[in-house]
């Protein structure tokens, strides 16, 4: 916290910390994986990079620089010997010191914890699919707030459609745009497989995320010679799909086997989803040359 290690039972916030009663601040989802060198952290400088940016999205001026981030993440996986891997959430947030819907007098405060947590939507998941629903609650428009930020109170909205959808008894949910246009789940980007295209919403119009472990699955497509575009998606798009999945840094790679109670493809991962998942999971474990400088390894 603030450039200090601070014991877990002490990392503590006053009630009248700025972001917790209006939520403006940032942060990030990052992860770290067992290799054969060691411990990595995934694209760690790009997750800090995206991180950096969406502070000054929101007119924060972080008091710390990208290589004194990198080097506290690291830092911190080290010290709290977590060799098996773990999940990270840098914290950028207006603390104690002004209350009122002008931020610019608060303090910058900004955090980093580190622990070990499994796969989001769990192993099951992963392995044979997840069932979603499309919410009855929309994305964000960009004019509204800014989706290029991955800002904290901004997933008031995820939150809304993840409770919507886990009631009614599915495992994720999908929003549209204000215009009826595919965005995105409530914490990952969306992929659908048609006539052997993989296809995926154009961040900057459908108001989602420009996601890291997105990208890492466009190179890594490509690199295997799958062609992928960024296209307009609309909902029966995902009904009339071949394959779809989705991705993000806590989720990873998880096929959708269902959309509103219709069967995505056979209902099981297709082939295209299950080459795209096992060279992402052999990626972030070190096990493919090509694509070992997206690790920060822990020394």
């Amino acid at each position: 916290m603030d450039g200090e290690f601070v014991s877990w039972d002490d990392a503590t916030v006053h009630v009248l910390t700025h972001t917790m009663h209006y939520g403006s601040g940032v942060f990030e989802g990052i992860r770290a994986y067992p290799t054969k060198s060691g411990v990595a952290v995934f694209r760690l400088r790009d997750h800090i990079e995206r991180l950096l940016t969406s502070a000054k999205i929101f007119l924060i001026d972080v008091p710390f620089s990208e290589d004194e981030l990198v080097d506290a993440s690291l830092e911190l996986v080290r010290v709290n010997a977590l060799t098996q891997g773990c999940y990270l959430r840098p914290l950028v947030y207006l603390g104690y010191g002004e209350m009122g819907l002008n931020p610019l007098p608060c303090p910058v405060n900004v955090s980093i914890a580190a622990w070990p947590w499994g796969t989001y939507l769990g192993d099951e998941g992963v392995a044979n699919g997840v069932s979603v629903k499309v919410s009855s609650w929309q994305r964000h428009d960009p004019n509204a707030v800014p989706t290029a930020a991955k800002g904290t109170g901004m997933y008031v909205n995820s939150s809304l459609a993840k409770v919507e959808a886990l009631k009614a008894g599915y495992d994720e949910a999908i929003l549209l745009a204000s215009d009826g246009r595919v965005s995105e789940c409530t914490g990952e980007n969306i992929f659908v497989v048609r006539g052997g295209v993989l296809l995926t919403p154009p961040t900057s119009d459908a108001g989602a995320l420009d996601g890291i472990t997105q990208d890492s699955v466009e190179t890594i497509a490509r690199d295997n010679g799958i062609e992928v575009r960024h296209e307009q998606l609309i909902r029966t798009d995902l009904y009339m799909a071949d394959e779809a999945f989705l991705t993000g840094t806590a989720a990873e790679i998880v096929p959708i086997r269902a959309v509103d109670d219709r069967e995505v493809g056979t209902g099981k991962p297709g082939p295209i989803t299950k080459e795209i998942q096992a060279t992402y999971f052999a990626t972030v474990r070190g096990e493919v040359d090509r694509y070992k400088d997206w690790l920060d390894h822990v020394t």
